[in-house]
C-alpha cells in the first residue's frame, strides 16, 4: 500500500517520535459538539470553478445538513494566491477557521506560531485505519498532526502521446540523455518539447528539485538541508545539470512570462491543447489539463512517466519528490472544524474528491475509483518508490523555500549561477 512509503523522507527529516497508533482519540466521534448552538466557520479552499468548486460546495452542503446548527462559508482562492493570502490573514489575526495547508517547514511556520489547532486526538479511527499513519506525517509538527490530508501528490513528467508518435518517439526517456533525445525529435518535428510557468516560479524549481533528489542522497535532502546545510556539491551539481538542459531551450517561448494553471496560454493550457508534448508537474496536472482542453474534458492521450535518471547521483533512480494537499483548522475555529475534517476524509467523500479533482486521494480505500491511465502510472511508480521527499519548498518552510525558487528562476532568466541558487538556500537557512 502506498502508506509504506507515503513521505517516509519527512518523517525522518522531522525526527517525528509518535505516530497516529499512538493517538488517544475515540474510535468513530472524536469530537463532541453542541449540535444546538449556532456555528459559523471560514473555509478557504484553492478550485476557483469546475468540479472541483462543485465539489467542495456539495461537501459543505451534506456537512450543514448533518449539522443544522453549522455554516461554513466558503471563500475560493487561486492556488498561486494562497500562501500570501494566508500568511496576510494569519498576521492580521483574520485567518480562516479551516485553511489549505500542504505540511512541512510551511506548516510548521504557523503551528510555533501558536495558531493552528491540534489534531492529534480528534481525528477518528475509521479515518486512521482509511489512511494510514505515514501520510499524516506531512502534517506532523513535533510529534503532533495539525491537519486532514485529502491527496497524495507525486511528481513526474505527464506528455502528449500523440506528439512524441508524431515526433517518433516510441517510448518515454528513462535517463536526461534519453530526455535531451526527445526534445531534439520533438523540436524537428515543428513541436513545442516542455511547456513551463516560470512566472509563477514553483513550476520552474520543480525542475531544480527532481534533479537534486537525483544528485543528493535522502540524507543530505532532509537531514542535512532541515538543519539548515547546503554544503554537499550535490546541490552547485544540480544547477549544473539544470542549467544544461536548460541551454538545450526545450522550453515553451516566453516560459519566465507563463502562468502555470491560468487559462488555454497557461503551461497547463499548452500540453491540453497540444502546443506542447510535455510538462513536470503533480498528480493534480490531469484535472488541471482536462479543465483546459477544448471540451473541458480529460485529455485522452495524456501519459505519465518519472522523472529520469541522472549519471553519478547519489539518490536513488526510484525516489519521488511529492507532496499531499490538506486542510486545517486554525486555532480559534470551533471544535466542530475537525468534525468537518473528518467528514471529508470519509471513502465516499474522497472518492468524490478523486473524481472532481481528476487526482490521488489520500484515502486509501477510495483509490480504487482513480481510472485515468496516466495517474495509474503515477500512482504505481508511487507505492513502488525507494523513498518520497516532500516539496523542498514546503519542506523547508518558506523563507528556504522562495531562496530556492527565485534563485532557479534567476538560473533560467540568465542572471545567475549554478552556485547562486545554493548561495541564496544557505543565506536563508541562517537567518533561521
Amino acid at each position: 500500500m502506498a502508506s509504506k512509503r507515503i513521505l517516509g523522507a519527512v518523517t525522518a527529516a522531522m525526527a517525528l517520535g509518535m505516530t497516529l497508533t499512538a493517538c488517544s482519540g475515540s474510535a468513530d466521534a472524536p469530537v463532541t459538539t453542541d449540535s444546538t448552538t449556532p456555528v459559523t466557520m471560514q473555509f478557504w479552499h484553492n478550485s476557483t470553478t469546475g468540479d472541483g468548486a462543485a465539489y467542495w460546495q456539495q461537501t459543505v452542503k451534506e456537512f450543514q445538513t448533518a449539522h443544522p446548527n453549522v455554516t461554513i462559508k466558503i471563500t475560493a482562492i487561486q492556488n498561486e494566491d494562497m500562501d500570501g493570502k494566508l500568511q496576510t490573514a494569519f498576521n492580521s489575526g483574520t485567518a480562516p477557521d479551516i485553511f489549505m495547508a500542504r505540511g512541512g517547514g510551511k506548516l510548521a511556520d504557523v503551528v510555533h506560531a501558536d495558531m493552528v489547532m491540534d489534531l492529534t486526538d480528534k481525528i477518528s479511527a475509521d479515518t486512521k485505519s482509511a489512511y494510514g499513519d505515514a501520510i499524516f506525517s506531512t502534517f506532523t509538527v513535533d510529534g503532533k498532526v495539525y491537519g486532514m490530508p485529502t491527496s497524495v501528490l507525486p511528481d513526474g513528467i505527464y506528455y502528449s502521446k500523440e506528439l512524441f508518435k508524431k515526433a517518433g518517439i516510441d517510448t518515454p526517456p528513462t535517463t536526461m540523455a534519453e530526455l535531451s533525445d526527445a526534445v531534439t525529435k520533438l523540436k524537428a518535428a515543428g513541436i513545442t518539447p516542455i511547456a513551463l510557468g516560470g512566472k509563477d516560479a514553483w513550476p520552474a524549481a520543480h525542475w531544480y528539485y527532481l534533479l537534486a533528489l537525483r544528485a543528493c542522497s535522502q540524507d543530505v535532502l532532509t537531514s542535512k538541508a532541515m538543519g539548515g546545510d547546503f554544503s554537499d556539491p550535490c546541490w552547485t551539481k544540480a544547477g549544473e545539470d539544470l542549467k544544461a538542459f536548460a541551454d538545450t531551450k526545450p522550453f515553451n517561448e516566453g516560459f519566465l512570462t507563463t502562468s502555470a494553471q491560468q487559462g488555454a496560454g497557461s503551461s497547463a493550457g499548452l500540453l491540453a491543447n497540444h502546443k506542447a508534448a510535455m510538462e513536470l508537474m503533480g498528480a493534480w496536472e490531469p484535472g488541471v489539463v482536462g479543465s483546459l482542453t477544448p471540451d473541458e474534458k480529460p485529455l485522452p492521450d495524456l501519459g505519465w512517466f518519472p522523472f529520469p535518471s541522472v549519471e553519478g547521483g547519489q539518490g536513488d533512480a526510484k525516489a519521488m519528490i511529492g507532496g499531499a494537499d490538506g486542510y486545517s483548522c486554525s486555532k480559534k475555529a470551533p471544535a466542530v472544524c475537525a468534525d468537518f475534517l473528518n467528514f471529508a476524509a470519509q471513502k465516499s467523500q474522497q472518492e468524490g474528491y478523486a473524481k472532481a479533482f481528476n487526482t490521488l486521494p489520500a484515502n486509501q480505500q477510495a483509490q480504487s475509483v482513480v481510472t485515468d491511465p496516466a495517474l495509474k502510472d503515477n500512482l504505481t511508480a508511487y507505492n513502488d518508490a525507494s523513498y518520497v521527499v516532500l516539496f523542498l519548498d514546503t519542506l523547508y518552510g518558506q523563507n528556504v523555500g522562495n531562496a530556492l525558487n527565485g534563485g532557479v528562476v534567476d538560473l533560467l532568466a540568465g542572471k545567475g549561477q549554478p552556485a547562486d541558487i545554493v548561495k541564496a538556500a544557505q543565506a536563508a537557512a541562517s537567518k533561521g
